[in-house]
């Protein structure tokens, strides 16, 4: 998960949560989840945040870049796995 760098200027940043629901009734156990929690100026943590930031198109760049990226890694690795196949 990504800082992400709103249009307003707050950010929105990874936050992970984990819950114990009561594990000794039946049904019942942990929760992890993983969310984006919003922080402003004001916040102590901003400025260390606000340096690994990335703008919404940003991450929806780096994205693309990655799935184009990991085509041509896979492209590569399938010619390779049939060379050895042949051996």
């Amino acid at each position: 998960m990504q800082v992400i760098r709103l249009p307003d200027g707050r950010l929105r940043v990874p936050h992970s949560v984990l819950a114990d629901t009561g594990a000794d009734e039946p049904g019942r156990g942990r929760i992890i989840a993983d969310a984006y929690v919003e922080i402003g100026p004001d916040d102590p943590d901003y400025d260390r945040l606000l340096d690994q930031s990335l703008t919404e198109d940003e991450l929806a760049e780096r994205r693309r870049r990655w799935r184009d990226e990991d085509a041509e890694l896979l492209r590569r690795f399938e010619e390779w796995k049939a060379d050895r196949t042949e051996d």
